[in-house]
């Protein structure tokens, strides 16, 4: 037996300390409530949301998917300077994006091998390496 959608988000956002808000448990349980990974836009999600019937303004679906990241429930994947997608896969692993369609999807991990980056500057440390592979149908 599964649980319900909201129960799973609202779990989801206690695993991180977040507080339970009506619309943060709305856009948790369209982001997990069925236990698989979700890759969204700001935009995406809040369609979603008024499709299911949440009255959820766009700032605030952005405001949300800024504070999952912050409280380290998602990720944020730049695939271009003006657009953002969000992860809730939350381990290193690389994307494709396809290009036709804007859409972001896994490549897979065990492909991938990065033998070597360049050092961190002085005073720096390198914190993470998104690989985001761009596709474009033949």
């Amino acid at each position: 037996m599964t649980a319900e959608p909201e129960t799973t988000g609202t779990r989801w956002l206690a695993k991180a300390g977040l507080r339970p808000t009506r619309q943060r448990v709305a856009l948790a349980a369209l982001l997990v409530g069925d236990g698989e990974n979700r890759h969204v836009t700001a935009e995406s999600l809040y369609a979603a949301a008024r499709a299911s019937g949440e009255g959820v303004s766009l700032a605030t679906v952005y405001n949300t998917l800024r504070a999952f990241c912050e409280a380290g429930l998602m990720q944020e994947i730049t695939v271009d300077g003006a657009r953002s997608c969000f992860d809730t896969r939350m381990d290193d692993h690389p994307h494709f994006f396809w290009e036709d369609s804007s859409e972001l999807t896994d490549a897979p991990a065990e492909e991938l091998e990065i033998t070597r980056l360049p050092a961190a500057p002085a005073g720096a440390e390198i914190v993470r390496v998104d690989v985001v592979i761009r596709l474009r149908r033949a």
